[in-house]
């Protein structure tokens, strides 16, 4: 019989953390939904010790915006080094930080600028933890073509694409809170790789709207130069299930 075990979830209430949170549940875990809007702050560590007590892992998916990249990286470099230090004082097995494939081959994107300054402490913390960096969301897409969207067209960069279903990552996340820290990083993608033109296409054409889509090498993605890979895995990764077209469909 499965041993049940308390997660907490730092961001429980966003978009990925609400799913790993009614993952655990449905398996008869002990989720905490963790965010500042129910006390529970990992940057100011308002709430962490009462929280943890007695938690076996913790997901973290907390997220901020800004195109700062010093508030960014304030943001996600205090909020793990807290998280971290109260996972340790209160005994914690596990920490696992969600992250993006490649984030450090894109650090002149303030965003990810900020997720390698988490990465950096959550790895220098002294805790046991493992490092998923996913591809972009699926439900990011609407996000990519208001970005792109300029002139009556949507012109994105040259490159591969490989999105996964936000479903899939929290069964990911949660699938590793459970099993034993890598202390490393594992790198999770969507069941399908092409050009990134293709699936903004294919997004376009699900909502009826004919305009153009270009591809050009020039193009960044949110002031990061990129290559064909930059946005794919490079090596081994954990493939998610649910395709752009099942997730349209959905």
């Amino acid at each position: 019989m499965t041993k049940m075990k308390k997660v907490v979830v730092i961001g429980g209430t966003g978009l990925i953390g609400s799913k790993a949170v009614k993952l655990l549940q449905d398996s008869g875990h002990e989720a905490v939904a963790a965010s500042s809007s129910n006390g529970i702050n990992a940057y100011t560590g308002e709430g962490l010790a009462d929280a943890l007590a007695g938690a076996d892992a913790v997901i973290d998916v907390s997220n901020m915006m800004s195109f700062d990249k010093a508030v960014i990286a304030d943001f996600f470099g205090t909020s793990s080094r807290n998280l971290t230090s109260a996972e340790r004082a209160a005994g914690v097995r596990h920490h696992v930080v969600l992250s993006i494939v490649n984030a450090d081959q894109l650090s002149a994107n303030p965003y990810m600028a900020g997720k390698l300054a988490q990465e950096e402490a959550v790895a220098t913390s002294g805790q046991a933890f493992t490092i998923v960096r996913a591809t972009q969301f699926h439900e990011f897409t609407e996000t990519l073509v208001d970005a792109y969207s300029a002139d009556g067209a949507v012109k994105v960069p040259d490159i591969d694409f490989q999105p996964i279903a936000a479903n899939d990552v929290a069964a990911a996340l949660v699938e590793a809170a459970l099993g034993e820290p890598k202390n490393g990083f594992v790198d999770l993608a969507g069941p399908e790789r092409g050009p990134f033109g293709s699936f903004i296409r294919t997004y376009l054409d699900a909502k009826s709207d004919v305009r153009p889509v270009n591809a050009d090498a020039a193009v960044e993605y949110f002031g990061a130069p990129v290559v064909a890979g930059s946005l794919v895995p490079g090596g081994d990764y954990i493939k998610g299930a649910i395709t752009v077209a099942e997730w349209l469909k959905a």
